[in-house]
């Protein structure tokens, strides 16, 4: 009898489990003001339903349009993009309730920062209006330092309609070796390479080359292929996307490859990109009129071959993510308060509405964790 209690319980157990691990948190960013939201959002997401519900919301935060879990998954940081009284705060967080703890708060160093990234040592931001880029100590409480490293871009491009009269950082990115840094200029047209030392305080970075990208397409985000072979620059004013090879912090360009028809008159302003995990599929948003994802595969080459466009069935998408079983998409809708949960083909990469909603204000920035 005690045999059979002990393999029903262990066959309890790994039901259980097995349960576990197809539930993830799903944690939003958002913009508050003004809007509907109250911060910063965290839902239980089901990979095997594609099914949310809320866990907790983080209240009281300004503006947590990006954010980042630390690697040791016990902390997140988010930007707070208030203009010129911008920050950066950081959060104990609990995996397991999703709940965010309040830690420090500390000055981003540029006004209206947009991107976040994170490593064991330190927080790299990105500041869109001040055009600069900073750099924060992690301390051992997951408390962030004062800048240790503050670097200002100051150009500008030819932008008809004045979006690049100064410089606009968009985007901090480690390459796939963690050797270097790559930080998109929209202000500029400009992608920067920074050596990258990861205890070299005030020398942290260091500038190494610059590539100029085509004048008035405004560089936005920037994504690497699985294998680290392979990059895809997404270009803000036009949807242009660049690949490029990559190897040792050099990036050579491969193709450039539109994502709107030919006679598309409206505004694009491209959103996101990203690769699928397998590295077969890349797919990339537009907003303005289009409010458009469109889907690619990848060739053994790394070149593009386009596949579809479709509506993101919503109004201003900004960040998207795949899901960590590759089954769904989920675009965030900054302007229709939504995120629209698409089924994905992992066979042929394309998307069909799951007809799955998450009503959430304003949502910015989407990021999976167990």
């Amino acid at each position: 009898m005690k045999k059979y209690i002990g393999i029903f319980l262990m066959s309890l157990l790994s039901t259980i489990a097995i349960a576990q691990q197809n539930h993830y948190n799903l944690v939003i960013g958002t913009y508050t003001a003004p809007g509907k939201s109250e911060g910063i959002y965290t839902y239980d997401f089901d990979t095997n339903t594609g099914n949310t519900k809320l866990k907790v919301v983080t209240k009281g935060i300004a503006n947590p349009s990006y954010l980042v879990i630390s690697p040791d998954k016990k902390y997140a940081y988010a930007v707070n993009e208030t203009g010129e009284t911008s920050a950066v705060s950081a959060f104990k967080y609990d995996a397991k309730t999703g709940a965010l703890t309040f830690i420090n708060k500390v000055d981003s160093h540029g006004a209206d920062p947009c991107f976040i990234t994170v490593d064991a040592k330190n927080v790299l931001v990105a500041n869109y209006s001040g055009g600069s880029l900073a750099v924060f100590s992690r301390n051992a409480d997951g408390s962030l330092s004062e800048a240790i490293q503050v670097i200002q871009h100051t150009g500008k491009s030819i932008d008809p309609k004045g979006r690049q009269k100064s410089a606009h950082v968009h985007m901090v990115k480690f390459t796939p070796d963690h050797q270097y840094l790559v930080v998109n200029d929209l202000g500029e047209d400009q992608t920067y390479i920074y050596s990258y030392n990861q205890t070299g305080k005030d020398k942290t970075l260091v500038e190494k080359s610059i590539i100029k990208t085509n004048a008035g397409t405004g560089p936005r985000h920037i994504v690497f292929s699985p294998n680290g072979k392979f990059a895809y620059l997404v270009h803000e004013f036009n949807g242009s996307i660049t690949a490029f090879s990559y190897a040792s912090g050099k990036l050579a360009k491969l193709q450039e490859i539109g994502t709107t028809p030919n006679d598309f008159k409206g505004a694009v302003d491209a959103a996101d990109i990203h690769v699928s995990a397998d590295g077969k599929f890349l797919y990339e948003t537009n907003r303005g009129d289009a409010n458009s994802i469109s889907v690619f595969s990848i060739l053994p080459t790394g070149k593009l071959k386009f596949i579809e466009t479709v509506s993101t069935l919503g109004k201003g998408p900004r960040n998207f993510t795949i899901d960590p079983s590759g089954k769904y998409l989920l675009v965030g809708h900054q302007y229709t308060n939504n995120v629209v949960i698409f089924n994905r083909d992992v066979k042929t990469g394309k998307l069909k509405d799951s007809g799955k909603r998450i009503d959430v204000g304003a949502p910015v920035c989407l990021v999976f964790d167990k």
